[in-house]
């Protein structure tokens, strides 16, 4: 298909998925990037190599994974034309989305509880990864909120139906996406910390 044809609205439309899709793929360099300095520090002879992660990361993968369900059902509703469940939908993932972040601070304070601190003289190459990841994961899961929070309002200006839907996909889109990557980065945490 050749990208230069189509209405306006076509072009416009595949510009913005692009756009996304660059972003993404940045993102994914980006964590690549650090858990691949995570795998090589783990030679350093001061890497702790018995650490169990917080069980408060566990019950985030579950509520995040939830949050996505959440998403994808708001959209086949609003696909049917049923406005008063998307909006149901909607505040269930952004109220997951909060609980996510919830439950994150919640890890990073069983690890202190542990001795483990980001700087300091009680934090560790291993913690410092551990905290670096999960952080930078949680300011692209803000990120994802705004997009939530821009879908629902749009939602109640009544922007979406089954042939509108670009922003809306856009914003799941991103959503799946920090889903996916922490899904990553928790079995990764999990299996190779």
């Amino acid at each position: 298909m050749d990208l230069t044809q189509g209405t306006p609205k076509d072009k416009n439309s595949r510009a913005k998925k692009m756009m996304l899709w660059f972003g993404i793929v940045s993102l994914i360099m980006s964590f690549g990037g650090w858990t691949s300095a995570f795998l090589v520090s783990r030679s350093r002879p001061d890497w702790v190599t018995d650490f169990e992660l917080p069980n408060a990361f566990v019950i985030s993968t579950v509520v995040i994974v939830l949050s996505s369900i959440s998403f994808i059902l708001a959209k086949l509703a609003i696909r049917k034309g049923n406005r008063a469940l998307a909006t149901v939908l909607l505040l269930i993932t952004l109220v997951l989305g909060v609980l996510f972040i919830i439950n994150q601070v919640n890890g990073f304070n069983q690890i202190i509880d542990l001795g483990y601190n980001f700087t300091g003289p009680t934090s560790n190459v291993t913690m410092s990864y551990i905290y670096l990841i999960a952080a930078v994961h949680i300011l692209h899961v803000v990120a994802g909120l705004i997009c939530v929070l821009v879908v629902i309002y749009n939602h109640f200006k009544q922007k979406y139906n089954s042939e509108n839907l670009l922003g809306f996909e856009l914003a799941a889109t991103f959503w799946h996406f920090i889903d996916i990557l922490w899904i990553y980065l928790f079995l990764f945490l999990y299996f190779v910390g």
